[in-house]
């Protein structure tokens, strides 16, 4: 059964840490954590903000992601918006999505980042449309 979500990983070209490490930690906040010594050597780094754990990890032929992003909570995203734009990152905002107010940035490698605050307190207002039911994993028979 799953329990959490543990971390998102996203890639990374080789020899950028230092710019991922300025951004993830210096724009964002983020605290950078040390790799397992196993893993080290891969290259790449990790860092977490609360119970967010973001890896990024070198691809040798990387291409940033585009598409594919993680969706990142904040408080205060007007502020924070205005923290990215004015360390040069780009800010697209896009209202779009029900009951939340949301922006879309890139890292430093071209990485899509979705930053979204709800407007209302609580619990996800997508929370409610989302299917509760869930599968047998070892039969496959639903409830």
């Amino acid at each position: 059964m799953l329990a959490a979500l543990d971390h998102v990983q996203l890639a990374a070209p080789p020899g950028s840490e230092d710019r991922l490490r300025a951004y993830y930690s210096g724009v964002l906040g983020m605290t950078e954590v040390p790799k397992p010594p196993v893993l080290a050597a891969r290259g790449g780094c990790w860092f977490e903000a609360g119970t967010v754990r973001l890896h990024l990890g070198v691809e040798e032929d990387f291409r940033p992601a585009r598409k594919a992003h993680p969706g990142l909570r904040v408080t205060g995203i007007a502020a924070y918006a205005a923290r990215l734009a004015a360390r040069g990152a780009p800010v697209t905002w896009d209202d779009t999505l029900p009951g939340h107010r949301r922006f879309y940035s890139e890292d430093p490698v071209g990485n899509r980042l979705e930053f979204l605050e709800p407007t209302a307190p609580g619990p996800s207002p997508l929370a409610a449309d989302a299917p509760h039911a869930s599968a047998d994993t070892t039969t496959g028979n639903q409830p």
